[in-house]
């Protein structure tokens, strides 16, 4: 069992930045994929940014010039930049990891963390 624990969200003014982490822990061989959602009230699930195992990374059109997603493989830690913060990036955002344990593959979510964007 893999487990994803999201960090580092809270409450900014527009313009201001945050960086999100996503630590995972258990039984993992190797992490393929680690991926930022975010959901708004009202809205449903979007991806904000994937990052690979070979570190290719794909964002939403929204988010692209302001976000950064990186890894850390040592630490099987992922971490979203945010920067330039518009309202309309409030909302809860989720890990999500996908990969390989010593037997069976894992595609885990994290609980989310709140991120407020005022104007």
């Amino acid at each position: 069992q893999v487990r994803a624990v999201e960090s580092g969200g809270g409450s900014v003014r527009a313009g201001g930045s945050l960086r999100l982490s996503c630590a995972a822990s258990g039984n993992i061989f190797k992490i393929d994929a680690m991926g930022w959602h975010r959901q708004a009230p009202g809205k449903e699930r979007e991806l904000v940014a994937l990052i690979t195992s070979d570190s290719t990374t794909n964002y939403a059109d929204s988010v692209k010039g302001r976000f950064t997603i990186s890894r850390d493989n040592a630490r099987n830690t992922g971490y979203l930049q945010m920067n330039s913060l518009k309202p309309e990036d409030t909302a809860v955002y989720f890990c999500n990891v996908r990969g390989m344990g010593s037997v069976y593959g894992f595609d885990s979510w994290g609980q989310g963390t709140q991120v407020t964007v005022s104007s």
